[in-house]
């Protein structure tokens, strides 16, 4: 981890001034593109007592703007996140297309992989981070790096964004 601390010493520098939620998810994004690697980065939070989640953040605010809500999508991907509150990871489009409807677009960004790392606060889920890429490239190794150096930060992040 040592070979990151550069990389969490900008994210706390980043975070001590983040002053909106767009600076904190920004901090939160740079670290980890450059833990893991990420073209496209998204944060969705999740109200979970009125069964709506919303894109707090994004990288490409064309493709994917951070506006509006949606219901929560009940079904394989939401027991994998919410339920055992594991990562969800997908290393080809197909996998990606088997549940998430929005597949031809994350396809055509140049995107075949995703994980999506739950945000637990208060044993709740509050949020959920996005992290897309070419295929297979979210490796066991890779995954481990979010375990381990992505996770507290992106509690922090959600934090920050909500002062």
């Amino acid at each position: 981890m040592n070979e990151f601390q550069n990389d969490l010493s900008a994210f706390d520098a980043a975070i001590a001034k983040a002053t909106t939620a767009d600076e904190a998810f920004t901090a939160l994004q740079d670290l980890a593109r450059a833990v893991v690697g990420a073209k496209l980065f998204t944060v969705m939070l999740v109200d979970m007592q009125a069964e709506l989640s919303r894109r707090a953040y994004t990288s490409d605010p064309v493709s994917y703007p951070a506006s509006g809500t949606k219901p929560l999508n009940y079904g394989p991907w939401f027991d994998i996140v919410h339920g055992q509150r594991e990562f969800f990871v997908a290393n080809t489009i197909e996998d990606i297309a088997e549940v998430l409807f929005d597949h031809e677009l994350i396809n055509q960004l140049g995107c075949q992989s995703v994980v999506n790392v739950p945000i637990i606060l208060k044993d709740e889920l509050v949020g959920c981070m996005n992290l897309l890429d070419v295929a297979h490239h979210y490796t066991p190794e890779r995954l481990q790096l979010i375990r381990d150096v992505l996770s507290v930060p992106a509690k922090l992040a959600v934090l920050a964004a909500r002062l």
